[in-house]
C-alpha cells in the first residue's frame, strides 16, 4: 500500500483525536480572532529556570539575536524584492511555477506543484515540523522574557477551527503591561529571539541531515545530463534525413525536420543528430546551431544514472572513465541505469572518440550549470554536501523518508526565521521594526506612522504579486 494512504488515515485519526481533546479541555480553550487557543502552564517552569539560571550567557546571546534579527529583516526584504522582480519581468517562469505567491505550506504541496521538484511532504511531516519549529520559537521568546523579568501569563497551542481543528502554532502569552514597561532594547531582543531559535534549529538539523546522509546513503551511480554536442555552422550543413540542401538556413532546417524522433544532419565532414523541439528551443539561433554528435548514447536513448558497465559497479565519474578506457572502439558493452522507471539495461557498441580514434566513446556530457533563481539556489544550498553528478542509494528502506523530513525541517526553519522578520504588523518583525524606528527617532508618532506605512506597503506589494501571477496565464 502506498504510504500516502497511511498518511491520510493518520490525518483522519489526528483530527478525531484533536476534536475529542479540545472538547474535553474546552474550559481551557478560548477563541481569539480566527484561532482557538488552548492555554496551559506547560513548559513555564523550564522557561523560568533557563531564563534565570543562564543570565550571563543570555546577555551575550541577546546581542547576537538582535544583530541576526536585523540581518534576517534585510534578507527577507532583498528576497521579497527579487521575487517581485521575477513576477513582473518573467511571466513565462511564473506560469511554469503555477502556484500563487502566497500559497501556504500545506501537506502534499509537492504533488500540487510537481514542477518545483520538491521532496515528498506528508501530513506527518507537517505535524512534526510545526511542533519543532513553533515550540522552539516560542520557548525562546519565553526564556528571554524571564531573563528581563517579564511576566508570562500562560503557554499553549493554537488551532485553526474551520472545517476541522488543525494544529497551527504554539504561543507564550506575556503580560502586556510588563512587556511595555521593559526597555526598548529588551523588547527587540525578545521579539528577535524566536527567529534566532529558528536559525539555530535550522543549523542543528542541517548538521543532523548531513550526518544522517553520510551514514544512510552510498554512492551507487553517475548522473549525466547531456549527450555530446557540437556548435555547427548552418552554412556547412549538406543534408537532413538524406535530403540535400543547396542553400541551408535555420528556418529551412526546421521545415525539413521530422516532428518526432531524431533527425540525421550531415555536413561535409561529420554526422549529427537532433530532435526538432531541441532546435526550436535554441535562442538566437542563426548562423550556428547546437547539434548532438553521432554517438552510441544518443542512438540508444541512454537515460538515467549509470550504475554498472558489464556488471562492474560505477560509483564515481572517475570509475566510469576508468571502465570505459578498458574497452575498445566498436566493442559491445552492457550498461545498467536507474531512473524514474526503475532499472534498465542497454546493449550498445562503443564508438570512436572524435579526438582519438583509438579510444572508445560513449557520448555523454556533464553540463556545469549554476542554479538560477532564488528558489533553485536555496534548494542547491540545502544539498551542497551532495555531489550532483552522483546517484546515491539508500542503505535501508526508511532512509529517504527520514532524509526528506530532515530536509523540510531545515528549509522551513530558515524560511520561518526570514518571513517572521517581515516589517509587517502580524509578524514579530512588525513590532521589531516599530521599536527600531522609535529608538532612532524617539518619536512615537513617527514610529507609528512609519510602521503603518510599511504594513500597507507590503500588503500592496502582495496584491502586485497576485496580479502579475494572474495575468501570467493570459
Amino acid at each position: 500500500m502506498d504510504f500516502m494512504i497511511y498518511d491520510i488515515i493518520l490525518l483522519v485519526a489526528f483530527v478525531i483525536f484533536l476534536s475529542i481533546f479540545l472538547y474535553t479541555k474546552r474550559k481551557s480553550v478560548k477563541k481569539e480572532g480566527l484561532l482557538l487557543l488552548y492555554k496551559t502552564s506547560w513548559g513555564m517552569k523550564l522557561i523560568d529556570s533557563l531564563g534565570k539560571k543562564y543570565k550571563k550567557t543570555l546577555k551575550v546571546l541577546s546581542y547576537i539575536s538582535l544583530v541576526l534579527g536585523y540581518c534576517l529583516m534585510g534578507g527577507i526584504l532583498y528576497l521579497f524584492g527579487k521575487i517581485i522582480w521575477i513576477y513582473v519581468t518573467s511571466p513565462a517562469l511564473v506560469r511554469m511555477i503555477k502556484v500563487p505567491p502566497i500559497m501556504p505550506l500545506i501537506p502534499y504541496i509537492d504533488k500540487i506543484a510537481p514542477n518545483l521538484n520538491l521532496p515528498n511532504f506528508y501530513f506527518i511531516y507537517w505535524i512534526i515540523i510545526i511542533a519543532v519549529i513553533a515550540i522552539t520559537h516560542e520557548v525562546a521568546h519565553g526564556i528571554f522574557m524571564r531573563k528581563y523579568n517579564i511576566k508570562i501569563k500562560s503557554t499553549g497551542f493554537g488551532f485553526f477551527p474551520f472545517f476541522f481543528p488543525v494544529f497551527l502554532a504554539a504561543f507564550v502569552e506575556q503580560d502586556e503591561k510588563s512587556m511595555k514597561k521593559a526597555k526598548n532594547f529588551e523588547q527587540r531582543v525578545i521579539l528577535s529571539a524566536g527567529t534566532f531559535a529558528n536559525v539555530l534549529t535550522g543549523i542543528l538539523f542541517f548538521a543532523i541531515m548531513f550526518l544522517f546522509f553520510s551514514l544512510a546513503f552510498t554512492p551507487s551511480g553517475v548522473i549525466f545530463d547531456s549527450y555530446a554536442y557540437s556548435l555547427v555552422g548552418v552554412a556547412g550543413i549538406s543534408s537532413i534525413n538524406g535530403l540535400s540542401l543547396d542553400n541551408p538556413s535555420y528556418q529551412i532546417l526546421l521545415e525539413n525536420m521530422d516532428e518526432t524522433g531524431l533527425n540525421e544532419i550531415q555536413t561535409n565532414e561529420k554526422s549529427y543528430l537532433a530532435a526538432k523541439d531541441f532546435l526550436e528551443n535554441q535562442e538566437n539561433a542563426g548562423e550556428y546551431v547546437i547539434l548532438y554528435d553521432e554517438a552510441p548514447a544518443i542512438r540508444e536513448n541512454l537515460e538515467g544514472a549509470i550504475t554498472q558497465i558489464d556488471l562492474v559497479k560505477i560509483d564515481s565519474r572517475e570509475k566510469l572513465g576508468e571502465e570505459l578506457l578498458k574497452k575498445t572502439p566498436g566493442q559491445e558493452i552492457v550498461i545498467t541505469t536507474i531512473g524514474e522507471k526503475g532499472t534498465k539495461e542497454y546493449t550498445l557498441n562503443l564508438g570512436e572518440n572524435p579526438k582519438n580514434e583509438n579510444l572508445p566513446w560513449l557520448g555523454i556530457g556533464f553540463v556545469n550549470q549554476k542554479p538560477s533563481g532564488v528558489f533553485n539556489k536555496i534548494i542547491s544550498t540545502l544539498a551542497s554536501f551532495k555531489n550532483s553528478r552522483i546517484y546515491y542509494e539508500a542503505k535501508f528502506d526508511a532512509a529517504p523518508f527520514i532524509y526528506d523530513l530532515l530536509w523540510w525541517i531545515v528549509l522551513i526553519s530558515f524560511s520561518v526565521a526570514l518571513i517572521n522578520m517581515l516589517p509587517v504588523g502580524i509578524f514579530d518583525g512588525g513590532r521589531f521594526f516599530y521599536l527600531t524606528i522609535l529608538a532612532i527617532t524617539k518619536n512615537e508618532k513617527i514610529a507609528k506612522r512609519t510602521f503603518a506605512f510599511m504594513t500597507y506597503f507590503f500588503l500592496f506589494l502582495l496584491l502586485v504579486l497576485m496580479f502579475f501571477w494572474a495575468i501570467s496565464f493570459f
